[in-house]
């Protein structure tokens, strides 16, 4: 198995000091060990946009909807210094490709970006997540029906989410999201979402 060019922190050397230790998650999860690497931008650290709209001290939830499955994700993923491990696990399966029931470690520093766009929008309803991991399969074949989608998706590593929040208006959260310079932002107004990862900052 090649192993991945965009670590997850947890899984990196010393992961014990950022990481809560509990139990193995539940075998239906079969990550996908592999990712495609992108090129060295994206694998610049978190945007400091993000490090400095949260506090290093406070907890940080994440409260999720997956639009084809209805699951969901509401809690704390990250504490006291470092992510909980099961958090980001319940995560990953929650932000799995629904179309192939095939789930990645994703990268937290993409809920940390959620996370900060949220609360500057002092939003209190959860994100409805349209599309998180793509299994490259999944992703050839939306590149090969629309040219918006990027064969090389940031999707397919475990970093983007397209989202919206319901009652809040798309352009109004990509602005603000453009601004804080959290990562990729583009916005997909006549679809009714927002792209969001935790990538170089761009926007389209």
């Amino acid at each position: 198995m090649r192993r991945p060019l965009f670590a997850c922190p947890c899984c990196e050397p010393g992961a014990a000091q950022r990481c809560e230790t509990v139990l193995p998650e539940a075998g239906r999860r079969g990550f996908l060990a592999g990712v495609l690497g992108l090129g060295a931008a994206a694998a610049l650290p978190p945007p400091d946009a993000v490090a400095q709209a949260i506090s290093a001290g406070s907890a940080r939830r994440s409260a999720i909807q997956r639009v084809q499955t209805h699951e969901g994700f509401d809690g704390v993923y990250w504490r006291d210094g470092r992510y909980v491990r099961e958090a980001l696990g319940q995560l990953d399966w929650v932000f799995r490709d629904p179309s192939m029931e095939e789930a990645t470690p994703m990268d937290p520093r993409l809920f940390d970006v959620l996370f900060t766009v949220w609360n500057r929008l002092g939003a209190s309803g959860a994100f409805q997540v349209i599309s998180g991991y793509r299994a490259p399969e999944t992703n050839s074949a939306k590149a090969r029906s629309s040219r918006r989608v990027s064969r090389v998706s940031l999707h397919m590593s475990g970093m983007a989410a397209d989202v919206r929040l319901p009652g809040r208006d798309s352009f109004a959260m990509a602005r603000l999201a453009a601004e804080m310079q959290t990562g990729g932002v583009g916005l997909y107004r006549r679809d009714g979402f927002v792209h969001l990862d935790c990538g170089p900052a761009r926007r389209w």
